[in-house]
């Protein structure tokens, strides 16, 4: 029976309270594995899990109620190993970066910030940004609209334009947020968004960031700031390019 895991903690971490479920159809029992001064969160995993919303909450359940009681390293939903002994021998091997970890997480959330442009607000920005942008309109305005290949000179020049703004707002997002989070790992890029960011924050100074947040979407209205947490530190598990990882062999 191969063994899902839901996360890992200290081996002092107090119990879980009695009759825990994790995710599967019927309910899978959280139990403890322990190994050193180590222990995983885990259960039997169940045949063909899907991440349906059941078992998204299920697993999320499983790390908020360990979590509210000591640090935990979150693993990401879907996190299968091939029984206990795999369980017990990842956490014997890994034992001083799973330690550095815990004490580096501890209290502290993540919390993610997407960003995109508001279209029409980005276009009114770069018109009045940009000189050449401005002029070309301008000549286009009086030559009656402007010819094919005015227009399509125009369209390049302002898709430009966006795409330079895209850089430089993402940059000035990451400098604004950055000084308020204890560390920031850039997400994968995803179609639509010009930032795609976590950050670690300490969980006492969480509003500060919020804060920090809200600071950005008055000075940048052009931008839209979607903000997503307290999280789990999902992010954070591995060490960033800042906090190179010992190579093992």
């Amino acid at each position: 029976m191969s063994t899902y895991v839901y996360g890992i903690t200290t081996g002092s971490h107090p119990s879980l309270p009695d009759g825990m479920e994790g995710v599967g159809e019927p309910a899978r029992q959280v139990r403890i594995i322990k190994e050193g001064d180590l222990a995983a969160v885990v259960s039997d995993a169940p045949e063909g899990l899907r991440p349906k919303r059941r078992d998204l909450l299920a697993h999320q359940n499983v790390l908020a109620e360990t979590g509210a009681a000591a640090s935990v390293l979150p693993m990401r939903f879907g996190s299968v190993s091939p029984d206990d002994e795999a369980v017990a021998s990842v956490l014997a091997e890994r034992a001083d970066h799973f330690k550095e970890r815990l004490e580096a997480l501890s209290g502290k959330v993540e919390y993610n910030v997407k960003a995109t442009h508001d279209e029409e607000a980005v276009l009114h920005r770069v018109m009045s940004e940009n000189p050449e942008v401005r002029s070309l309109t301008e000549a286009n305005r009086q030559a009656g609209g402007g010819s094919y290949d005015d227009k399509l000179r125009l369209g390049e020049v302002v898709v430009a334009a966006v795409q330079h703004r895209e850089v430089e707002d993402a940059a000035e997002l990451q400098r604004a947020l950055e000084p308020v989070a204890a560390a920031m790992s850039v997400g994968p890029e995803s179609t639509g968004w010009l930032a795609n960011l976590s950050f670690l924050v300490e969980r006492a100074s969480a509003e500060d960031f919020i804060a920090a947040v809200e600071e950005v979407r008055k000075a940048q209205p052009h931008l839209e700031v979607r903000l997503h947490g307290p999280l789990p530190p999902y992010s954070f598990v591995e060490p960033g390019p800042s906090e190179p990882a010992e190579t093992h062999h």
